[in-house]
């Protein structure tokens, strides 16, 4: 065999079958466009799926790549193993080749023998073939063709040439669709990988680590229909996919995938943080890999635009870093370091993968930040599970329900409070948590009003059918009362009026609020973020008010109506009539939105994904996924694009398309979002949405776009609230009029009033400091109550902890230095709380060097209060913890000390 390196593999292995007459296609990303229904990218084929159902014609017939593929999550969920196997990765490279309709299964075998042993120098006695055995209860021929072809194309002994059933080998795309059988070549690494399991090696199919899968021959020959029949395609195509990291590791002798060039670097650098030594601890060993692979999924998930979140694939991210975090600080790594290994995979792979180099700040600032986001949770959330299970009185179970809060409190997945729980024996109680979740949703819909009366609205639904929506198209609609629907409204806890029950009545009489459905209707559906339509509901003799308009199933649009004249019956004609200004302002915020969504793209990135947003007449907001707050001159440009696009005064245009042409068109859907076969797209200018709101008619209906704040909703997502057309002009006139009156304050021209308030600012400050010295004279000085008083004589040393209230964080230092030198040989803590954060500093005399370490003393105070810090051995300073703690962490410090000169003594 040649030990190559990974890159010389990939590239020997492209340049082969681009030698073959395959077109050589990129990595497609690892976030599949336009395909709200795949999680990840899993396998080479993702990228072509549409060709081998003939959805979609290329202009090649074979195809070649290298395929970047993450598995984590769904049907396809490795995360438990990794790190405790020699071939399971989150993150892997999926090397294939590819025909449609064009050469199959004796061309396929003989590409396959020439590249790994011709090419490779793979020893043939060390090979094995499996084909399909057939399963003759299902109907499915055994595959003789292929083990006929593995005879006549390698001349391999056929006692090498094993059969399979279906689970192993018979591939299907889904319940239907193509399928067929497919051909494993495997390696067989020799005694030098030794297998553990009971009953010793049982060759090919053994769970060990001894026989390796190499690479996997899918020929695609038959067409499953919806009864289970198999019928012949009439251009059977081939899928083949073999692991980069598998067959790196066999061409470089390695033992296991993490022992190659691929691994390697990751792993060193990962040791090097914790000072440890790979391959001295298998415990620790098992944490070093888990680092190493989940470094290699963080990096390439964030540079395709995945941001760590609680939902989809941001959820799925976030379980793989938190997992490689907690690792970490099970090898004592306690600050962050995970961005230091993801920087790595950068320098290693950033040559072959450009868009990791493109997206460097992007990964290191994410990755950063989500762990400074966990490692402030987790100190909490630990002792609580820790507590738990010192609490258990030997049922080894631990609650479901505090597993779901460690989840939605503290943000622990419930997979690794699992993980925590097996190691010190535990079970989860898995009936508790999934009580508490389904609790959980119970009182989240309860919040809308909707709770427990879903099945009133499916019933409706049932028996009348759809709602027929001309709101499109006009603002007037002619229908019949279908249904009217009493409401019984309660107060909650909080003393909100909410919906706790509804029923059918056949009459409404004057002054009553209640619910209708209609048979036809203008307004639109509270849905997708677009709020409902008001308007007016006339008839014959009546009249009343719509309030508002919902969807509480798909395609009934339930009117929640004031009745203000006359008696309204099951089977009234109506007339409905919605209120067309307030429509228009929604259209103009809806369509401002998409822009925004394009312009955030745009100037930010392609990781930003909308995560929620809310349409109304006076405001638009919208949540994206973003790990810092936008800068002044990145949201001048988000604003200055979307205004832009605006003067552009493009027609907005719809259109009604099948899912696959939206797909085909590169249109932004919403990840987890169930569409129907036939979509509606929304177009204007560069910006392509499905979407069934209302718009503009044209970009320049909505006249301009201002934007009135920028914040956080959680980590990692951002928020942006803006208003548009007349509204945008009032906010300017009202910031106009503040900043007249503000000039007028300071007695100062407009266009000096920022010069005149940093000035003011300024003195402000001057004299902050001036009475925050006089405070710590005066604390120091023993004015009052001597600071000195409360110190502790510990024989060789004394000890002083102080509440210096008042003094400012910049001046604790000084105050704690200075209380050290009146205190003589000793250590000293000075507290002090400002906006509801704890703050500290620790001095240490330089006669005590050796015997206290102040860093060392304060992470002891740190420990109780939580927060972070650091220092020197004589001077060390922190914060950030709960101020609720002080007194504890105080009366901490002393013991600290005492320890400390117990210890060095």
């Amino acid at each position: 065999m040649e030990p190559l390196s990974a890159n010389e593999i990939r590239k020997k292995f492209l340049t082969y079958f681009e030698s073959q007459r395959h077109q050589v296609c990129a990595s497609y990303p690892l976030v599949p466009p336009n395909d709200p229904t795949l999680l990840f990218t899993n396998a080479g084929m993702v990228q072509f799926k549409d060709v081998f159902t003939g959805k979609q014609k290329t202009g090649f017939r074979r195809a070649t790549s290298s395929q970047k593929c993450v598995r984590a999550g769904g049907k396809h969920n490795d995360l438990e193993n990794v790190g405790f196997t020699a071939r399971h990765h989150t993150f892997f490279e999926m090397l294939g080749n590819f025909s449609f309709g064009d050469y199959f299964k004796r061309e396929a075998i003989r590409f396959a023998w020439e590249f790994l042993v011709g090419r490779m120098k793979l020893p043939v006695e060390r090979l094995y073939i499996t084909v399909f055995g057939g399963e003759p209860e299902e109907n499915l021929p055994a595959d003789d063709e292929a083990a006929r072809l593995w005879r006549e194309e390698t001349g391999i002994a056929p006692e090498r040439i094993l059969r399979f059933g279906k689970k192993d080998n018979f591939w299907s795309m889904g319940e239907t669709g193509p399928c067929g059988p497919c051909s494993e070549i495997h390696f067989d690494q020799g005694e030098a990988v030794p297998c553990l399991e009971e009953g010793g090696h049982r060759g090919v199919g053994c769970e060990c680590d001894r026989v390796m899968e190499v690479w996997n021959l899918v020929f695609m020959q038959f067409e499953r229909h919806a009864d289970g029949r198999l019928t012949p395609l009439p251009a059977p195509s081939i899928d083949t996919g073999m692991g980069l990291e598998r067959l790196a590791a066999l061409l470089q002798g390695a033992r296991s995938n993490y022992d190659s060039d691929l691994f390697r670097p990751l792993l060193m650098r990962a040791a090097e943080l914790a000072g440890a030594r790979y391959g001295a601890d298998p415990a620790r060993d098992a944490s070093l890999r888990v680092i190493a692979d989940h470094a290699r999924a963080t990096a390439f998930l964030i540079a395709d635009g995945v941001l760590p979140g609680n939902e989809g694939r941001g959820y799925v991210l976030r379980r793989i870093m938190r997992r490689a975090i907690r690792h970490g600080s099970k090898l004592g790594i306690e600050e962050t370091f995970f961005f230091e290994v993801c920087r790595a995979v950068v320098a290693a792979m950033g040559e072959s993968y450009p868009e990791l180099t493109q997206h460097t700040q992007l990964i290191e600032k994410a990755t950063r930040l989500e762990e400074e986001t966990f490692r402030r949770t987790l100190g909490a959330g630990l002792k609580t599970l820790i507590r738990a299970i010192e609490r258990d009185g030997g049922q080894k179970i631990l609650d479901g329900k505090l597993v779901f809060d460690l989840q939605t409190r503290d943000g622990f997945p419930p997979d690794l409070t699992a993980v925590i729980a097996r190691e010190h024996g535990f079970a989860i109680d898995e009936a508790g948590y999934q009580k508490a979740f389904e609790r959980h949703q119970q009182v989240s819909g309860q919040g809308l009003g909707l709770s427990g009366v879903d099945e009133i609205f499916k019933e409706l639904l049932a028996a009348h059918g759809p709602t027929h929506f001309t709101g499109y198209e006009t603002l007037e609609a002619s229908g019949q009362v279908q249904a009217l629907l009493e409401l019984d409204e309660r107060a909650d806890e909080a003393g909100q009026m909410r919906i706790a029950a509804r029923r059918t009545v056949e009459r409404v009489e004057a002054g009553r609020v209640f619910e209708a459905v209609l048979s036809h209707t203008s307004c639109y559906g509270e849905s997708g973020g677009q709020v409902g339509d008001t308007g007016a509901i006339e008839w014959e003799g009546g009249r009343g008010e719509i309030l508002d308009c919902h969807r509480p199933v798909a395609e009934l649009f339930v009117h929640r109506v004031r009745l203000l004249q006359g008696t309204l019956a099951v089977g009234q004609p109506v007339r409905v009539r919605v209120d067309g200004a307030r429509r228009d302002a929604i259209r103009r915020n809806h369509s401002a939105t998409h822009l925004l969504q394009a312009a955030l793209r745009a100037v930010l990135g392609r990781h930003v994904n909308q995560k929620g947003s809310l349409v109304s007449p006076e405001r638009l907001r919208f949540d994206f996924s973003h790990t810092a707050p936008l800068s002044e001159p990145e949201l001048a440009a988000v604003e200055d694009e979307v205004n832009r696009r605006v003067r552009e005064n493009r027609p907005v245009e719809v259109e009604h398309v099948s899912l696959e042409q939206a797909r085909q068109a590169g249109a932004t859907m919403l990840f987890g979002e169930k569409y129907q076969d036939q979509v509606r797209m929304v177009r204007m200018g560069e910006s392509l949405e499905l979407c069934g709101g209302t718009h503009a008619g044209r970009t320049g209906d909505i006249g301009a776009f201002f934007v009135l704040s920028e914040s956080a909703v959680q980590s990692g997502v951002r928020r942006i609230e803006a208003v548009t057309g007349e509204a945008a002009v009032t906010h300017l006139q009202e910031l106009r009029r503040f900043q007249r009156e503000l000039a007028e304050s300071l007695r100062s021209p407009p266009a000096e009033v920022a010069q005149k308030v940093h000035k003011l600012l300024e003195r402000t400050r001057e004299l902050e400091r001036e009475i925050e010295q006089h405070k710590a004279r005066l604390l120091l000085s023993g004015a009052g109550s001597d600071p000195l008083s409360g110190a502790q004589d510990l024989g060789e040393a004394r000890a002083l902890a102080v509440r210096a209230e008042g003094v400012e964080l910049k001046g604790l230092r000084e105050f704690a230095d200075k209380l050290r030198d009146r205190l003589g040989k000793g250590a000293v803590l000075a507290a002090t709380t400002q906006e509801g954060k704890v703050s500290f500093a620790c001095s240490v005399s330089k006669e005590l060097a050796g015997r206290l370490d102040a860093g060392r003393l304060l992470k002891d105070v740190l420990h109780i209060t939580g927060g972070k810090g650091g220092g020197r051995p004589d001077f060390a300073q922190g914060g950030g913890g709960d101020p609720a703690k002080l007194p504890e962490a105080l009366e901490g410090f002393y013991a600290a000390v005492r320890h400390s000169l117990g210890r060095n003594g």
